[in-house]
Parts: C-alpha cells; structure tokens; sequence
C-alpha cells in the first residue's frame, strides 16, 4: 500500500505502544492523528513525527466519550481529508478482584478498554467506507486469553474488556467486509517507560517466554504497520499475538 498522503488515527498515542506505533506509521508515510489525554506528550510525540516529514495533529481527548470520538474524527476528516487506519490503542489496568473493584471501577474499565474500541470504529468506518476501504487494529492483550489472574492480582475487568475486542473484531470483519480489513493484536510483557512493574520483575518474566526477553513498544509497532501497509490484504478477523511465546500465563 502506497502510504503518501494516508492518514491514521492512534488513540493512546501520547507515549508507550501507542507512541511507538505512531513513530513506525509516520516512517511508512502515514500523516498521523494523534489522540491522548496527556497533553505535553502528545504534543512532544507530534513534533517528533513532524521531524520525519510527515503531519502530525493533536487531539486531547477522553476516548472513553462517544461524543468526543465524534469530534475528533471529524477535525480529522476537515484537517486531512481522509482516514485510511484507525489504531485503537488506548487502555488502562485495573487490578482489583471481584471482591474490591467498585462499580464504577468496573464501568471504567470497560469504558477505556471496550467502549472506546466501539466509540471510534462507529465513527471512523463511515468515512473508511465512503472512500472505498480503510483498516483497523484494536489493541487487546494476553491477558483477554490468559484470564489476568495471577498468584500476585486479579485484572478480571481489564481482561473481560480485553476480551471483548476479540469479540468485536470478529463480528465487525464480517459485517465491515470486504472494504474495511480489522484485526486485534495481544502484547505479551512488553517493556515501556512507563511501565516500572515489568523492569522490577524482568528477570522472573523472561523464565518464561520462549525468546528470552521482553518484548519492547517496536516489536508491536512493526506488527500494526505490517498489518496498515500489507498489499495485498487477506487477513482479517484475527488475534495475533506480539510475546515471543509466553508459555507461563
């Protein structure tokens, strides 16, 4: 896919994968929309990819709003003129168990987590389908497979809202098919700055993964970018897995 002139929408783009994932788009040619609440990074994260000859916008943005998403994609659309990839990567743990999450807790998780994969597909697809195609990636994660019960905590909430974008997937590759492609992928321990946990207990993750490291925010990137660029396309409806064989969840 020639990539001059598209553009793709990142939520969660501020740092991290999301970061990452904007970078290694913007380096395929992609014009990037760059959605976060963290508004200094963001903009920190635009002028990076502005440095590599393609634009950036940013969008402070609760993707957890329906209304929001709205507005946003729309900005896009009158900024760019398009939208060819969307990347819902946006998330939040929750690591409560079933006996101390709240409520509103709970309603969080799925909101950030689930809804906000629902709040941008519903407003980006439209326009994906007007022009005639686009795709979509949703960032889902090991724990929508392994459960997120550990010995140590319980992320039920992350993992039933993780889960629920497999679900999504599957049901929208057929009712958004043949002209939109939309796939979820599930990081394994992936190594961010941000994420000081996974560094503290490094060297008792990597016993169990096959490849003997953790994985970084690249090893995602390369795979969103494979799946936004790849011609031909004949993949859709999937969960691929980014953990070098976790064989431990």
């Amino acid at each position: 896919m020639q990539s001059q002139h598209k553009t793709a929408i990142v939520t969660g783009a501020a740092r991290g994968i999301g970061k990452a994932c904007a970078l290694d788009l913007a380096r395929s040619g992609y014009n990037i929309a760059l959605v976060d609440l963290l508004e200094s990074e963001l903009v920190a994260t635009a002028g990076e990819i502005a440095a590599l000859g393609v634009k950036a916008e940013t969008f402070v943005a609760d993707v957890a709003s329906h209304q929001r998403a709205g507005e946003v994609v729309s900005e896009v659309i009158a900024r760019f003129g398009r939208v060819d990839f969307l990347l819902n990567n946006a998330g939040r743990s929750a690591p409560q168990g079933i006996l101390d999450i709240t409520e509103d807790e709970f309603d969080r998780a799925i909101a950030i987590n689930l809804k906000s994969c629902f709040n941008y597909i519903q407003h980006t697809a439209p326009h994906m389908l007007k022009q005639g195609g686009g795709r979509i990636v949703s960032m889902s994660s090991l724990n929508a497979l392994s459960g997120g019960v550990t010995a140590a905590v319980s992320r039920f909430a992350y993992a039933a809202a993780k889960a629920g974008i497999l679900g999504m997937t599957r049901a929208l590759a057929k009712e958004l098919g043949p002209n939109i492609a939309i796939n979820a992928i599930c990081p394994g321990v992936i190594r961010t700055e941000i994420d000081t946990n996974v560094t503290e207990r490094a060297d008792e993750v990597i016993k169990g993964i096959a490849l003997g490291r953790l994985g970084c925010a690249d090893d995602v990137a390369r795979l969103v970018t494979f799946l936004a660029t790849s011609e031909p396309c004949f993949m859709t409806g999937q969960t691929l897995t980014v953990d070098g064989f976790q064989f431990n969840v």
